[in-house]
């Protein structure tokens, strides 16, 4: 049984914005690239750049919904976001961080830690796992969700990095510590991800608007996709094979 690849997503800027891609090359024991280059450090964090560290050191969905709704473009080394209630911001993350830290300020509630600088660990993306993963999602899963909860969902709720579709619902769940291949890449499946309360926010809107957890709790858990490490790098095309071996 196989299915195929439905979506290819990555996030350049950590809980900023979500392109979609037609294609991609993984290298092993690597993030995907332009995935999670950079993060956004609050001033209560303590990451400073050196090594990777959790996810509560960063400005996220989880604690500002309205971050959902950022879309992004990453072109080299500048990065063009997008915002239903902001200008559009091109810019260099690695150089010009005050502009984004104006253009972000709007959108970050007041009883939050504020955003204060931009981080980037050289060698790999800034996911939340302490090893440089890609997460892969099943879209019959995601259809789950849909018909608990009785309406349409994004699927850039997840921001997952790999969709696929043709499998059944929770099949991913078995595949932990066992190898996937998609497209030419090969996968070693580690774990499975447990959601935050960033999933409950609309993408298009920024607002909390679905109940997520409370779906997903139904089934006795509050997991949503597998974090996967890159054994055999390639290409990943859309409409490619996703098989387990």
């Amino acid at each position: 049984m196989s299915g195929r690849v439905t979506g290819l997503w990555r996030h350049p800027i950590k809980s900023h914005g979500r392109e979609p891609l037609t294609d991609v090359t993984v290298t092993p024991g690597q993030t995907l690239p332009g995935d999670r280059v950079w993060a956004v450090a609050h001033e209560a964090s303590k990451a400073d750049g050196s090594e990777w560290v959790p996810c509560a050191n960063f400005s996220r969905g989880a604690k500002a919904p309205g971050l959902m709704a950022i879309s992004a473009r990453l072109r080299g080394d500048q990065v063009t976001l997008s915002h239903p209630k902001r200008p559009d911001l091109t810019f260099h993350p690695d150089e010009e961080q005050e502009v984004f830290l104006d253009w972000i300020k709007p959108l970050m509630p007041s009883d939050r830690a504020a955003s204060t600088h931009i981080i980037r660990v050289p060698g790999r993306g800034m996911t939340d796992s302490d090893f440089p993963s890609i997460s892969l999602c099943n879209m019959a899963s995601h259809r789950a969700v849909e018909q608990k909860l009785g309406k349409k969902l994004s699927v850039c709720r997840w921001r997952g990095n790999i969709w696929f579709d043709g499998l059944p619902l929770w099949e991913e769940f078995d595949w932990v510590g066992r190898d996937v291949r998609v497209g030419q890449a090969v996968f070693r499946i580690k774990e499975r991800i447990s959601r935050c309360l960033a999933t409950t926010a609309n993408p298009e809107t920024g607002k909390r608007d679905a109940d997520t957890l409370g779906a997903l709790n139904s089934w006795n858990h509050q997991d949503f996709g597998v974090n996967a490490e890159v054994l055999e790098g390639g290409e990943i095309l859309l409409g490619d094979k996703v098989e387990v071996l």
